[in-house]
């Protein structure tokens, strides 16, 4: 066999050499790309103190007792707790219509009594399978009329952000434990609240009527969506907000929302609902609002000016969380930026995020503003009425999984735990960033979202996939307990089911 000629084997060395340089250039640049630098903090500003303490129920035992009751009236039998089921329900109407009849403080007995009338009844309607609608139809109208007191209390004070919260918030939780526990198929996904009169701009929409300025309060499908609902003092259920636009000449209703990757954009009804919601919430502003009654037209100026915008300039994502800033929009501050021209501030309790491990968590997002606008909260403001409300058994299924495993990393996060991210992937994902810099000057979407850090990028991955990891688990501890006990695990249950499959994904032992 011949031996290649000399040119050959020099014009072989020569190539070898090159991809050589290459491979080492390439090297260098994934080491030089390996390291962290320009890393934001990782606490939040220096300076700023949590001056509140987060809310918590500390009912553990009341709701064990709970479900004892709900356990025996399985393997029992309903015929006695039926009559007294009803019983409750007409004396909660009659407290409903006495607090109709009178102005109360929030701190007034009447609204605990209403609240534990609304506990007790749950367990009843979900082991007995009975009067289900009835129960939901009543929380909406006891809803209607917790708002309308409301309108006089101080949003700032404790006592008024707790009495709304538990009853509200805490109502919509047990609703909810009825709905998961009833047979698929008999709870109607549309609850409606107050029609709120109108006159702005209209179209009818999933058999309810939107109004021009009307607010949209969702939750996504995301694990930083049910983080966004939880990560609040008062952990609620919402993630995201996004305002009502009606054309006023063709009544073609249009959705004006801040997203991550895109900023500020402008959709219709069908790509807002093909983007997972897994409930949704109507608000519309009260018709007797001083401002309203001097201009009702002020709600569809306020979704116009927003739709002018979206659609006239590029508004970026605010990751920072300042609603005093409109230059850059987070979702919330859509609709409070376009109303705050016409002389109406949304979110008159203000959210306040106090918690320490949650805050350096949200900082790692790149979270800088710890007193701001959460979706969740707007359902709180009397300015508003909640108009309906849109849920059903499966999507409440996986809120509940989420909420409850994003309620268990955040203890894990309150004694120390850290988001972190595979250093492995920070070269690819600093050159995914500078791409999407390049693209985002030519008004393209890129992997990493305008304003996300590609530390930050990496970490929401890495909280996702772990977030997703443990609801797996919990899913199936949730099926075990089913198949064991003969009905779901009630929220608290999974909570407790989550805290151990961390563990077990975590790689500890049982």
């Amino acid at each position: 066999m011949q031996s290649p000629p000399l040119g050959g084997r020099k014009q072989s060395s020569k190539i070898l050499k090159r991809i050589g340089w290459v491979v080492l250039a390439l090297l260098i640049l994934y080491a030089v790309l390996l390291i962290p630098f320009g890393e934001e903090m990782y606490t939040p500003p220096q300076g700023e103190q949590p001056q509140r303490q987060a809310f918590a129920w500390n009912q553990d035992e009341y709701w064990m007792a709970l479900e004892t009751t709900y356990r025996k009236l399985r393997q029992g039998d309903c015929t006695t707790a039926v009559p007294d089921l009803d019983s409750k329900l007409q004396s909660m109407k009659k407290i409903l219509s006495q607090i109709e009849q009178t102005r109360l403080r929030p701190e007034a007995p009447i609204f605990h009594e209403l609240e534990s009338l609304v506990f007790e009844m749950g367990p009843v309607i979900s082991a007995c399978n009975t009067q289900v609608m009835d129960y939901i139809k009543l929380i909406a109208a006891m809803r209607s009329v917790i708002k309308e007191q409301s309108v006089d209390w101080d949003m700032h004070s404790v006592a008024a952000r707790s009495t709304l919260y538990r009853l509200l918030y805490g109502s919509r939780a047990a609703a909810e434990e009825a709905i998961l526990q009833s047979p698929a198929g008999t709870v109607l996904p549309l609850v409606r609240g107050k029609n709120e009169p109108s006159q702005t701009p209209f179209a009818d929409v999933q058999n309810v009527r939107l109004h021009s300025g009307d607010i949209l309060v969702s939750r996504g499908g995301a694990a930083t969506s049910a983080l966004i609902a939880r990560g609040n003092d008062y952990p609620g259920n919402f993630s995201h907000i996004a305002l009502v636009y009606i054309d006023a000449n063709t009544h073609t209703p249009f959705i004006v929302e801040a997203h991550i990757e895109q900023g500020v954009v402008v959709s219709t009804v069908e790509q807002y609902l093909k983007d997972k919601k897994l409930r949704i919430m109507l608000l519309r502003p009260r018709e007797n609002l001083p401002l309203l009654m001097k201009d009702p037209m002020i709600p569809h100026k306020a979704a116009k000016w927003a739709y002018t915008r979206a659609t006239m300039e590029h508004v970026p994502y605010d990751f920072e969380m300042n609603f005093k800033d409109h230059r850059k929009l987070f979702c919330s501050e859509v609709a409070s930026a376009s109303y705050e021209p016409f002389g109406i501030r949304l979110w008159t309790g203000i959210s306040y995020i106090s918690s320490p491990g949650l805050r350096r968590w949200l900082s790692a997002f790149g979270v800088q503003y710890f007193e701001t606008q959460e979706p969740s909260d707007l359902e709180y403001d009397p300015q508003f009425t909640v108009v309906a409300e849109w849920r059903n058994q499966e999507a409440l299924k996986k809120d509940h999984y989420d909420n409850a495993v994003t309620e268990v990393m955040l203890d894990g996060a309150e004694q120390g735990d850290k988001l972190a991210y595979q250093l492995y992937l920070l070269p690819m994902m600093k050159i995914a960033k500078a791409y999407s810099a390049v693209l985002n000057i030519m008004g393209k979407v890129g992997p990493v979202p305008e304003g996300m850090s590609s530390y930050a990028a990496l970490r929401n991955l890495w909280y996702s996939k772990k977030h997703h990891a443990i609801v797996a688990e919990l899913a199936r501890k949730a099926t075990l307990f089913k198949s064991e006990n003969g009905y779901e695990p009630p929220y608290w249950e999974q909570v407790r089911l989550a805290r151990s499959a961390k563990r077990k994904v975590e790689g500890h032992s049982e």
